[in-house]
């Protein structure tokens, strides 16, 4: 990419690890050559929250400085209002990430991380969601340096209609990456437990917790590819119904109202 049209180039940076977090810091370093870079992201950790709207409180904003802002509110919520007041232009591209732990599999149902993506895609925006795959320790230089390149092909591009990118890195040295695969996903197994407690006052509440999850990869999925040391790259798209099962419902004899009325 020329000097002059990374000059043209306005990519928007978001998280769900807070606006503190090591690998958006990781991240921003990596795709600042590209052209302009804004961060607007939450202003703590909001891992889990999906796509979830704040529509019962206002959102405060906390302008860092002139090219990063904190959100009190989720992911989504970041990248709803950096398109719709908060930028004064739109961007080429968001990048969501760079994410302190995996989203393989079923994990994107639940992660922050690749609903802001989703967001951006609803936007008409082209998305990238990526994280390093490690519960502990996150290495976020491999995955600093795949940033780049990617972001580089989706600008070059482009991404289908209703189509984003999720990412997933080995938590490896950059040498010891293997390669890049692009995969489907695979299936999740998660083994949580309802811990309850008892407060000084006397009144339950409640953790969800449980032993981690186990993964069921298979031929070419995401799972697959990281345990080979290969970073994974799944296309999703925004269009989440099943054609397969159109037919099949169909057959039902399904009428409205009760058949005991």
């Amino acid at each position: 990419m020329s000097e002059n049209e990374a000059r043209d180039i306005h990519i928007l940076l978001t998280n769900d690890d807070g606006i503190t977090a090591d690998g958006l810091r990781y991240l921003k370093e990596a795709v600042r050559h590209l052209g302009t870079v804004t961060i607007v992201a939450p202003e703590r950790q909001r891992s889990g929250s999906s796509h979830a709207l704040t529509l019962d409180n206002p959102l405060r904003i906390q302008k860092l400085d002139e090219d990063t802002m904190a959100v009190d509110g989720t992911p989504t919520d970041c990248v709803l209002l950096a398109m719709r007041g908060l930028l004064e232009r739109r961007p080429d591209l968001l990048i969501s990430g760079i994410n302190h732990g995996p989203n393989l599999g079923d994990d994107i149902t639940y992660s922050g991380t690749v609903a802001a993506a989703f967001e951006g895609t609803l936007l008409g925006l082209p998305s990238v969601a990526i994280s390093v795959c490690s519960w502990k320790e996150c290495r976020f230089e491999a995955a600093a340096r795949f940033a780049a390149v990617i972001a580089e092909e989706v600008l070059k591009h482009g991404l289908p209609p209703g189509t984003l990118l999720n990412v997933n890195v080995p938590s490896l040295p950059p040498e010891d990456i293997r390669g890049v695969r692009i995969t489907k996903l695979g299936k999740r197994i998660y083994r949580d437990a309802i811990v309850r407690k008892t407060d000084p006052r006397g009144k339950d509440y409640y953790w969800i917790g449980g032993e981690p999850p186990i993964s069921r990869g298979g031929e070419d999925t995401d799972f697959e590819a990281i345990e080979e040391g290969v970073i994974s790259v799944t296309p999703l798209h925004l269009d989440l119904t099943d054609y397969k099962s159109i037919d099949v419902i169909k057959s039902w004899n399904l009428k409205p109202g009760s058949r005991h009325e």
